[in-house]
């Protein structure tokens, strides 16, 4: 595997999918899983340093349900160089949305794999509107394999859309077959975004290399590089023991072999993406 050290992380590098927990919050019953250990703020602060991180992305985790007041906390702790991903019922009021964009909220998660994500296709459909308004974003994690009967329906979806986890797609595909063909697709209506990140929660072949995944990923970085951003999935939920992000990290020089790519993968494209401030 190609080595991409640390020090070639560009400035403003971002982290487009991580998770914060904090003790005290209660967990989702609903949730797969519960809160993850050893998985606090002052935590990944130090993995931000380990890596050259300067701008992060928190997503909601499922364990925590509707309940955003701890990825609240850490984003107002984190300041400008965060932006948050909410999980949101539909008895949310505007005054609530309004209250949540100022405080760094600029996404709703719509993850629909188990009952901790609470969504469903319907209930997207009609939570979309009120927040893509406000210039919020879908972040959508599904089956990838349903991409040929969910492409009508995703691309009818209003506002910015990004996909999770190179597609997610949850049983082997051919990555120059119909799954990975859809979601080209979508990337080329200039809507939307592919996140490149948790090879290792879709992959038949494993680490280090995550070959299968991989050729997915370096397909897509191929067809629309300025549509791809990374992430690193921190703390790695669920999986133990846990991967090093560091050679997550690593893995994307396999993926984008040129370092003009990867700077637009880690810096440019989240830029724009989530209203970031172009680095010093």
């Amino acid at each position: 595997m190609a080595q991409h050290s640390s020090g070639e992380t560009p400035p403003g590098a971002t982290d487009t999918h991580l998770h914060i927990y904090e003790p005290g919050h209660a967990a989702n019953p609903l949730a797969v899983s519960g809160p993850e250990p050893d998985a606090t703020l002052a935590d990944y602060r130090r993995e931000m340093a380990r890596l050259g991180i300067a701008r992060a992305v928190i997503v909601q985790p499922s364990a925590y349900g509707t309940d955003n007041t701890c990825t609240l906390a850490a984003l107002a702790e984190l300041g400008p160089a965060a932006r948050g991903i909410a999980i949101l019922d539909e008895a949310t009021g505007e005054r609530e949305l309004d209250l949540l964009s100022a405080q760094g909220m600029v996404g709703l998660r719509c993850f629909m794999l188990n009952p901790g994500g609470m969504m469903t296709w319907e209930r997207v459909a009609r939570m979309a509107p009120r927040v893509t308004a406000r210039g919020w974003h879908l972040d959508l994690q599904f089956d990838g394999g349903e991409w040929p009967e969910r492409e009508d329906f995703v691309r009818a979806l209003p506002g910015t859309l990004v996909i999770d986890h190179v597609g997610k797609f949850l049983a082997p595909v051919d990555p120059g077959g119909p799954e990975v063909a859809a979601l080209l697709r979508l990337l080329d209506s200039g809507r939307a975004w592919v996140k490149l990140s948790a090879p290792y929660e879709t992959s038949r072949s494993g680490p280090p290399d995550y070959a299968d995944v991989s050729a997915i990923a370096r397909r897509l970085v191929r067809h629309a590089p300025d549509r791809c951003l990374w992430a690193s999935n921190w703390p790695h939920p669920g999986q133990a023991p846990r991967p090093d992000s560091r050679t997550l990290l690593d893995l994307l020089a396999e993926w984008a072999p040129q370092a003009e790519i990867r700077r637009r993968i880690l810096v440019d494209n989240p830029g724009r993406l989530y209203g970031f401030a172009s680095p010093a």
